[in-house]
């Protein structure tokens, strides 16, 4: 049987990488997609020192390319939403199949280009578009097929966790630690879609929607930073037991799907709590399975460029069949996906912590208490510091019971119009996680 013709479009970091897997364990990868597998051509701007191409053809232009008749996939690995959006909707436009690790690509424009996919009768893969070298979309797409997902948890960006890590670890400050991952190229000289979750609300669209069954709605999902996180509230978080992580939460109610990226208290004890560094770590909690946990490299050219890999195969071995009996994209049938809605963040249900700078006055504790019992807003726990030198403020540390966020946004309203309260207040969302 003949090989399979491979184009990639891009030959940075992931492209270089899939370039050299490919390579390098071809004998392998042809044993399981029962053919050979060659890259017939790549676009690149500019040579990956990397990768010895050797003598493949390669062309400046990606749509040379999409437009090739001897290419069989393309491989979208450019990024961003323009040009690659154009590349796939090129090549599904000539029958080619695609595959892409651009989560920003699929979560915004997902819902088009699968439709066109499916009317065209091929495929788009995008297994790396969501952590890294983790088949967390063939687990939630396959492996748990049998479960109703309940909800899905997840460290999906490297370079917010390893912020946090150090500044728990070592007491550094968030802009002291964001330097250093600039310095190593974790982050980006423009770190906003780290640092302020759209990278996370990205790969979490794609995640709820493969769970769930819904359209991909990124417009939808709630996202909030950790900019505002100082290394105080990591260790208070500590010492309650906690540890916040900059976490993406989709969770299945009976009134609508909760789709939110925000920092996040976990209890030290929970695994997803002890996942540092620059790894991922996705945690699904389905009916029959219960919690699973899925874990590894989020991000870099091998980890990447093995779910690239692994999408090619899995379109090698689907080239034969009939598009009809395909997985499909989303993982339920097009014709079946569910028109729950997505929730505002204000009708989403969790317990709180929250970080108040009052004036050293007695009785602003009971004043506190009371605002938050008036809006049936039970507390947890409490711990009241001393005095801070600088400004004569007393930090007070609240754990509330779960509550509508809408009755807290009240509550937190009522407390920062308090003459005794130096506003605005901190507040972190509280998952369990059970």
């Amino acid at each position: 049987m003949k090989p399979v013709k491979v184009g990639i479009c891009g030959l940075g970091t992931v492209g270089g990488g899939t370039f050299n897997v490919l390579q390098r364990n071809a004998a392998e990868i042809a044993r399981r997609a029962g053919r050979g597998i060659d890259v017939a051509q790549i676009a690149t701007r500019h040579p990956n020192p990397a990768c010895n191409i050797g003598d493949t053809p390669t062309t400046g232009d990606v749509f040379d390319v999409v437009n090739n008749p001897e290419i069989d996939v393309v491989v979208e690995l450019i990024g961003g939403y323009t040009l690659a959006k154009e590349v796939v909707m090129g090549a599904i436009a000539n029958g080619k199949h695609v595959v892409t690790a651009n989560k920003a690509l699929i979560a915004v424009h997902g819902n088009e280009i699968f439709a066109a996919a499916s009317e065209k009768g091929v495929v788009v893969a995008f297994e790396a578009s969501v952590a890294g070298g983790i088949p967390i979309i063939k687990a939630l797409r396959e492996g748990l097929a049998a479960n109703q997902i309940d909800w899905v948890a997840g460290i999906i960006n490297g370079t917010g966790n390893f912020i946090l890590t150090e500044m728990r670890d070592k007491g550094r400050t968030f802009e002291d630690v964001l330097a250093e991952a600039q310095a190593l190229g974790y982050a980006e000289s423009d770190p906003t879609f780290d640092v302020e979750g759209i990278d996370a609300a990205h790969k979490l669209t794609i995640l709820a929607s493969i769970a769930f069954g819904i359209p991909l709605q990124f417009d939808k999902a709630y996202t909030e930073g950790i900019t505002k996180l100082t290394t105080a509230d990591v260790n208070y978080a500590e010492a309650l037991g906690y540890r916040i992580k900059h976490l993406g939460v989709a969770r299945r109610t009976e009134n609508g799907v909760e789709l939110r990226v925000h920092p996040t208290l976990i209890p030290a004890d929970r695994l997803l709590a002890n996942v540092n560094g620059v790894m991922n770590a996705v945690m699904v909690n389905g009916d029959a399975v219960g919690s699973t946990l899925y874990y590894g490299a989020g991000a870099g050219a091998e980890p990447t460029a093995s779910a690239v890999v692994a999408d090619i195969i899995d379109v090698v071995r689907a080239l034969t069949t009939d598009p009809n009996n395909r997985v499909p994209h989303l993982a339920f049938q097009a014709e079946s996906l569910s028109d729950l809605p997505v929730l505002p963040v204000e009708q989403i249900t969790t317990a709180y912590y929250l970080r108040l700078q009052a004036k050293d006055r007695p009785g602003v504790l009971a004043k506190v208490a009371t605002i938050l019992s008036e809006r049936g807003i039970n507390i947890e726990s409490i711990m009241q510091k001393e005095a801070e030198e600088q400004d004569g403020l007393v930090p007070i540390i609240l754990l509330t019971h779960r509550v509508r966020e809408q009755d807290m946004n009240v509550a937190i309203a009522a407390l920062e119009a308090l003459e005794e309260i130096a506003a605005p207040l901190m507040r972190v969302r509280v998952e369990q996680l059970n």
